[in-house]
């Protein structure tokens, strides 16, 4: 039997562990490595939360800035029970719940100042946990973005974690963008601060654009024996310089991810999407359960947004119960340049879609939370216009009711390393309309199982939006036995896990 680490940031196997698609996949895959009839040890951070129902398993003790520190790791009860994982948790009074999702911190000033204080310190337990066998041997440790990248500096690095060198270490890229850059020195946030007795090689550190500074993103890449990019379009994508808005690529590292592609370490292995033991609402609860969520929100006092707005919705939503639209168009997403900037620069073309909508009965329902000038762009947006219902937070239910009754599922993403949102509308028979880049690419096909648009230049791939929505809509009126051929297309696509799995042991992990 083979004995594997996750460490992440998120692990959507417990209640309130979640941001993005981190979350689902730190989940997934370790089912599908028990499958395999491997054992599988999860850590998170506690975010001072999560370890209060644990298990208390040992104390770690470990030095930082000079000092003696002190973590607690527990053992923690997932959602759901599977044979062969363990769930664990790592608790420390300075690893607190940030303001996005109760996990990370949001330091516009300065970013990662906060957060990666908090992995720093995670990290390094995670390091002396593994060193005192509390998971056991271990053959592969799998890394999910930079928060988790610092236990390869210390594999490298510090003379307390050597032993780390012995066993097999993965780096998953989830977001190539968000890289965790902190100075080297003269910061209470930075490298030297923390670990002042590691000698650093600033050459094989540094990023290259700011050289008084450590890229953690680059320490995953850098260092890792493989490293992966969640789908094969996307690897190709981070290869190439990025030229934004018209093409994201590499983000200023794809030299790194050259050299990894040279030397045989660079993998494009594509997400999974679950297809059994899902939760599922039942139909027609679309409505109500956006009420239900509203009134939870309601009663939340760290919202910041005021209590009209809710009521605002909730009025738009009552009217809809009685006199229900024709057609939904909708998204789910983190409120973020990645997945909304073309909304953000050009409202005006957001605004043409709730016309184009409003000519067939339809409205557009967007989800999410995120950066707050995305959050008041889509507030008053809602404001403005009738046929646009903006819930603003989170609800598993509707969720999964936005998921099972839409028509059209809209992802308009800039770059998209893989995308779940596109897999999950799909296993619902739900069409999506696509930015034909990254995973978006791999996985939606024009006029087959949805739609896509692309452009050479901004305004063309703006133009082409509409022009591909307009297509869209045109087939749902006026071709019925197009959009039903769509629709079934669209559900009977597979991307399993399996796969996926299958492609980790034999590309990432070394196993035959």
């Amino acid at each position: 039997m083979n004995n594997f680490l996750f460490v992440a940031a998120e692990n959507d196997a417990l209640a309130n562990c979640k941001a993005g698609g981190m979350g689902d996949v730190v989940r997934d895959v370790p089912r599908q490595i028990s499958e395999h009839g491997d054992k599988v040890h999860v850590i998170v951070p506690s975010y001072s939360r999560l370890h209060k129902d644990g298990l208390f398993k040992t104390n770690l003790n470990f030095y930082l800035r000079g000092l003696r520190y002190t973590a607690e790791l527990y053992e923690v009860k997932p959602k759901k029970e599977f044979p062969n994982i363990v769930h664990y948790v790592l608790h420390h009074p300075e690893i607190e719940a940030g303001d996005i999702a109760h996990i990370y911190h949001n330091d516009p000033e300065e970013p990662f100042y906060t957060d990666a204080i908090k992995y720093f310190i995670f990290c390094t337990a995670v390091s002396e946990a593994i060193k005192q066998g509390a998971f056991g041997d271990l053959d592969v440790v799998h890394l999910h973005d930079w928060h988790s990248s610092l236990l390869l500096f210390l594999r490298e690095y510090h003379p307390d974690y050597s032993n780390l060198k012995d066993i097999r270490f993965v780096y998953s890229i989830h977001n190539l963008a968000i890289q965790g850059i902190r100075p080297f020195d003269g910061n209470y946030s930075s490298v030297k601060n923390w670990f002042p007795e590691v000698p650093l090689d600033y050459q094989k550190l540094m990023d290259y654009r700011y050289q008084d500074c450590i890229n953690l993103m680059a320490v995953g890449i850098r260092f890792a024996d493989a490293v992966h990019t969640v789908s094969p379009s996307y690897k190709e994508d981070v290869l190439l310089p990025s030229s934004p808005p018209e093409f994201i690529g590499g983000e200023g590292l794809e030299k790194d991810l050259q050299k990894a592609d040279d030397e045989g370490r660079l993998f494009g292995i594509l997400n999974g999407c679950n297809y059994k033991n899902i939760n599922s609402e039942a139909k027609g609860q679309i409505y109500r359960n956006t009420v239900k969520a509203l009134f939870g929100w309601l009663q939340q006092e760290d919202k910041k947004y005021k209590a009209d707005f809710l009521a605002h919705t909730g009025e738009k939503i009552m009217d809809y119960v009685g006199n229900r639209p024709k057609f939904i168009a909708s998204s789910v997403a983190r409120l973020t340049e990645q997945k909304f900037y073309f909304f953000m620069r050009s409202p005006e073309a957001f605004v043409e879609i709730l016309k184009r909508l409003e000519k067939v009965d339809g409205i557009f329902m967007l989800l999410g939370t995120g950066a707050p000038e995305y959050e008041e762009l889509f507030r008053k947006l809602s404001y403005e216009h009738k046929n646009f219902i903006f819930t603003n937070g989170q609800s598993e239910k509707l969720i999964d009711s936005i998921y099972l009754e839409s028509d059209l599922y809209f992802m308009p993403s800039l770059f998209e390393p893989c995308g779940i949102s596109q897999m999950l509308a799909m296993r619902n028979g739900n069409p999506c309309l696509v930015h034909h880049t990254g995973g978006l690419k791999d996985t939606v096909k024009h006029m087959k199982t949805g739609f896509s648009f692309d452009g050479d230049s901004y305004d063309e791939k703006i133009k082409n939006m509409l022009e591909v929505l307009d297509e869209a809509l045109d087939v749902y009126e006026n071709d019925k036995p197009t959009w039903k051929k769509i629709q079934a297309a669209a559900k009977r696509m597979r991307f399993t896990w399996k796969k996926s799995v299958d492609d980790y042991y034999k590309l990432l992990y070394n196993i035959a």
